[in-house]
């Protein structure tokens, strides 16, 4: 007869049973959470790929004639051609408009749609917003700096871009601005755009990328050990900063 544990009051052998029982158990759960960190993020990718694929084979696959389309010919469509098709007609596209024929036109359709009311500023800020995105001398968004905000001794993350120019630098205060947009989190597309002096803000030496995985992983998600080691260095320079306007403003 098996005798029975004092402190737990079962036998030996059940106490044992138990503990294999939730070791198998508790790597069971490891393995699949493995199993999940790996495979969500592939999974989500393709899916987002796959997504933005036949969006475009969608919009594309209409405007070519049934004769040229390859699932004419195929028991099964194939997916990706709208896609190649767009990419070859707006390389052919960016392509005349390098040629003195090319600009020609395009300064015309341009005069046309500029004397239309509603039409003009809609175009001249979806011209603005793709040049700055897309030029490659372009500075907007490559630069990330902390801001006091939204309460003393509290830091958020912002991404830089040109300063103001014209009747907005006649306007605002004396000093240097910069234009800043505060996105928020987890949802990047959103968020605050306003002018801030250069004096008040701690830029960051680390990458676009690595800040907006911050925000939208809402700091789970950490940067790589370099860029970590940057952050503790700037916010010693936040504190640093911080404690010198306090001063100031005791001072004064």
């Amino acid at each position: 007869m098996a005798e029975i544990d004092q402190r737990s009051g079962e036998a030996p052998s059940a106490t044992v049973g138990s503990a294999f029982h939730t070791s198998i158990a508790g790597r069971i759960r490891n393995y699949f959470l493995t199993g999940l960190v790996v495979a969500g993020p592939l999974a989500v990718t393709a899916w987002l790929i796959w997504s933005i694929v036949t969006w475009v084979d969608n919009l594309v696959r209409p405007l070519i004639p049934p004769v040229y389309r390859p699932e004419t010919y195929l028991p099964w469509p194939i997916p990706g051609t709208g896609m190649v098709l767009a990419i070859i007609v707006l390389t052919l596209l960016g392509f005349l408009t390098a040629n003195l024929v090319g600009r020609t036109l395009v300064g015309w359709g341009e005069d046309m749609l500029n004397r239309m009311p509603i039409v003009r500023p809609v175009y001249k800020t979806m011209k603005q917003i793709f040049e700055t995105l897309f030029s490659k001398t372009g500075s907007s968004f490559r630069q990330v700096a902390l801001v006091e905000f939204p309460a003393p001794g509290m830091w958020s993350l912002v991404f830089l871009s040109q300063p103001p120019s014209g009747e907005l630098v006649e306007k605002l205060p004396p000093g240097e601005h910069v234009s800043a947009f505060m996105p928020c989190t987890p949802n990047p597309t959103t968020g605050f755009f306003f002018y801030v002096l250069r004096k008040d803000l701690v830029v960051l030496d680390i990458s676009v990328e690595n800040a907006m995985t911050l925000l939208i992983s809402a700091g789970m998600v950490q940067p790589d050990g370099e860029a970590q080691k940057k952050l503790a260095t700037l916010a010693a320079t936040a504190r640093v900063a911080q404690s010198v306007r306090k001063t100031e403003a005791a001072e004064g």
